[in-house]
């Protein structure tokens, strides 16, 4: 287990130069403005959702990740045909990987402009701050190393940008986050926050009277390593009860179940199978989820998904 802890903690090590920094979400479709700060206000009530993930279960060192997230309108009403209607809201972050770990705390403003009743762009940006910090203890080392031993913690401004477009049945978003490359001071020679950009887009089709399928994907695009896709269909019952598969492309395949409760609270839960050589020595992934909306949708046979609403 010591040699596993060593290999993992220099993975999370080489996240300076080649790999992804932030965490990622199976659920990311159900949680949109958790990526993407376009969202901010713009269901017509206030929209809070929670998360948590735990990746590679029982490996020690693994990665934890979770957020809170509120999103409130500042306007639900527009004085001209083509006037914005505005949002605001935050979002608190946190990833915890090896002996790294991250905490973001985000506030959020967007505009939402209608072009047609049925088309709609929105554009939103994320101000606020990263917390980064390196604790060699949780580190072994076959040798004493003072390069790797000297504790870290830093504060770093942090901002985002992101852009969404939807009509009645589908949707993009374009996200730019890290968008301030503050550095990781005590953390190797070129550690910083890296840009990194996504791109997500969705269809809904009702194909019966209480059915919908919801098929989307989610494209991110890290530095200096290659991209990562999602593929993922839900089928939603009445509004009520969903179920969906997604696969991770080279990584895992998954599987969601999504109730809700009294048209306000929803409940999900998401459980990853990697198909890579890490699931030999570490369990699987869960990833639990809560949201409550203060919106009262109707019950219909078209499912009020967030996304189009």
């Amino acid at each position: 287990m010591r040699s596993a802890l060593f290999l993992l903690s220099f993975l999370a090590i080489s996240l300076q130069s080649s790999a992804q920094q932030l965490p990622q979400y199976s659920q990311w479709y159900l949680h949109q403005f958790a990526i993407n700060p376009a969202h901010a206000g713009i269901k017509q009530c206030i929209d809070i959702h929670t998360l948590y993930r735990n990746q590679w279960l029982g490996f020690e060192g693994s990665p934890q990740s979770g957020f809170l997230s509120m999103s409130i309108p500042l306007q639900t009403r527009r004085k001209r045909v083509f006037g914005a209607r505005h949002g605001t809201g935050f979002k608190f972050e946190t990833d915890q990987f090896g002996p790294f770990s991250m905490t973001r705390l985000n506030l959020a403003y967007a505009a939402h402009f209608n072009f047609t009743q049925n088309n709609r762009l929105s554009l939103g940006v994320y101000g606020g701050v990263v917390q980064t910090g390196y604790d060699p203890s949780e580190l072994t080392t076959h040798d004493p190393d003072p390069t790797v031993l000297q504790q870290s913690n830093n504060i770093s401004p942090d901002a985002s940008f992101g852009a969404w477009w939807n009509s009645t049945n589908y949707y993009f978003g374009l996200i730019f986050r890290n968008l301030i490359p503050s550095r990781w001071e005590d953390v190797g020679t070129d550690s910083r926050h890296r840009f990194h950009a996504s791109l997500n887009g969705g269809y809904r089709w009702a194909f019966r009277e209480d059915w919908t399928l919801l098929p989307g994907f989610n494209l991110r695009i890290p530095p200096r390593s290659p991209a990562s896709l999602d593929l993922n269909i839900l089928a939603d019952y009445n509004n009520v009860f969903g179920f969906g598969v997604g696969f991770r492309v080279g990584d895992a395949i998954n599987a969601t179940a999504v109730y809700k409760i009294k048209e306000q609270f929803a409940i999900a839960y998401t459980f990853d199978y990697s198909v890579t050589r890490i699931q030999s020595v570490a369990n699987n992934t869960h990833e639990i989820s809560l949201r409550f909306t203060t919106c009262k949708p109707e019950r219909t046979g078209t499912a009020s998904c967030p996304l189009f609403e």
